[in-house]
């Protein structure tokens, strides 16, 4: 039904029928005829009893409250309802009429004869009532910074490695999401270019041109609990990197902030964090916020859900046919890692599988670097430089690593800098990082690249043949790729069986 709306509506756009329209998101009719009725010169009245239900008993209230989906109101002038009606029947899409825009500056509505609603539109629509609820940073929010990682065993040996990462790639938030995703066509029309399990979604929207948007959504929010301000950040330049990772530059961002009862100081708290958090993040990196919604009372009792604040960025590409897919493309192709690992696992995959921890401080989150790493990657798509690039986010480079090799069922060998701990370099989630691979011929205008915008980037390894694939960490592991797709892919499908 929403394809079907999708392209009614841009057909009905085309034909030039409409003086407005606005989706019916939160707050439903509320929302829509009062917010149209305020964008306007006149006022509108409304009858309810023509809204088409699917429960006749519902009050005015719910009618006019219900956000039920697939749903739009539009302002169509007398002379076209009737090419309006018929585009909409041509599309399956029931369309009715439920009122008119009126003189005056009211918005009237009806119910059974009784007006339930009579009131200046801007009222309703832009001069509600501000809630001035309290807020207060909570007591045990120092105790959990202070619970940090240092007294968590970390693998010390080749062996406890990579049980390490078959526990890890196996865990519920780093398997395999294909059971889930395949069940759904990701390539309606054609004009998909990348989908999952790609860093972003991209689309392209013209033909002739090849231009394409390319979407992410993200959000860690372990790390959100630790720090709301900086975990907003996370998740902002989370999403950035996947969309600038894809090719694609970012442009803009929407949100959905999941929290628990405002009521409760301390997710009020944590909410207003979270808002400041993406303010400045946004302002740094120039990406204005163009909608997004609020969710609170998320929570079983008194046990609130972890601060959620889900970030998803927008961004444009020229040509589709020169995005960056995610996975290794070709044998003997090189293995780049741009920026810099520090040894940050608090909140990470890692103390969450292996130890069920959650403490500590997050990552450190550097926009500026967001901007410089964002500036190489699409620099180097426009210029052909890279047949792959992942960004490293939860599970770090171990995951990241797993993810690029299954896409195509291609080996890496990986050969660590001499001073590195394994450990660290493989399970760390130190943002603002990615690996790529390209052929060795490129490396040179890669390199120029990240020295002009000051990104760091280090040779890891190379792309292995796809027979008796295998990751190997030289000097600590090897694991085959059947052994390591077995646990990643296993997870959900055992789930689901056995429930």
């Amino acid at each position: 039904m929403e394809k079907l709306l999708i392209e009614c509506t841009l057909e009905i756009f085309a034909a030039g029928l409409i003086s407005g329209i606005q989706d019916l998101g939160g707050a439903g009719l509320s929302c829509a005829t009062s917010e149209l009725a305020s964008a306007g010169d006149g006022g509108m009245h409304i009858d309810l009893d023509l809204v088409p239900l699917r429960d006749p008993t519902l009050s005015p209230e719910e009618i006019l409250m219900s956000e039920s989906q697939e749903r739009m109101m539009a302002i169509v002038e007398p002379g076209h309802v009737e090419a309006f009606l018929a585009i909409c029947r041509k599309w399956d899409v029931l369309a009715t009429v439920i009122g008119e825009v009126a003189r005056g500056d009211r918005l009237v509505i009806d119910w059974h004869g009784e007006t339930v609603v009579d009131v200046p539109p801007r009222t309703v629509a832009h001069q509600g009532p501000v809630y001035e609820r309290p807020y207060d940073r909570p007591e045990w929010q120092d105790q959990v910074q202070a619970n940090g990682i240092d007294q968590l065993q970390r693998p010390a040996s080749g062996e406890e490695l990579s049980d390490t990462l078959l526990r890890m790639v196996g865990s519920a938030n780093l398997c395999d999401k294909s059971w889930v995703t395949d069940q759904y066509d990701r390539y309606v029309r054609g004009n998909s270019v990348l989908a999952q399990p790609d860093d972003a979604g991209m689309l392209r929207i013209d033909e002739d041109s090849g231009l394409g948007v390319a979407l992410a959504t993200d959000c860690n929010a372990r790390f959100a609990l630790l720090d709301p301000y900086a975990g907003a950040q996370l998740a902002l330049a989370e999403a950035y990197r996947n969309v600038a990772t894809s090719g694609a530059e970012p442009l803009a961002i929407t949100d959905c902030l999941n929290f628990g009862s405002p009521e409760d100081p301390a997710i009020m708290w944590q909410f207003s964090e979270a808002v400041r958090g993406l303010a400045d993040g946004c302002r740094a990196l120039g990406t204005p916020v163009t909608g997004g919604n609020v969710s609170f009372y998320n929570q079983t009792g008194s046990t609130p859900i972890l601060p959620t604040p889900v970030v998803g960025v927008l961004g444009v590409i020229d040509d589709v046919t020169r995005r960056t897919p995610s996975g290794f493309a070709a044998a003997g192709q090189a293995i780049y890692l741009l920026g810099e690992t520090r040894d940050e696992l608090a909140g990470s995959a890692w103390a969450d599988v292996i130890h069920d921890h959650l403490g500590g401080q997050p990552p450190a989150v550097d926009l500026a670097h967001e901007k410089a790493l964002a500036e190489v990657l699409i620099r180097a798509s426009r210029r052909g430089l890279l047949a792959s690039a992942h960004d490293l986010a939860d599970g770090g480079l171990a995951q990241a690593l797993v993810e690029s090799a299954l896409r195509h069922g291609l080996g890496a060998r990986i050969q660590l800098p001499p001073d590195a701990d394994p450990f660290v370099w493989l399970f760390s989630e130190s943002a603002g990082r990615v690996i790529v691979s390209l052929k060795q011929a490129a490396y040179r205008d890669l390199a120029s690249l990240c020295r002009t915008n000051g990104v760091m980037l280090t040779k890891l390894g190379v792309v292995t043949k796809e027979e008796d694939a295998s990751l190997e960490v030289v000097g600590q592991f090897t694991l085959p790729l059947t052994r390591i797709r077995e646990a990643w892919q296993g997870t959900i499908p055992a789930v689901m069986t056995t429930h």
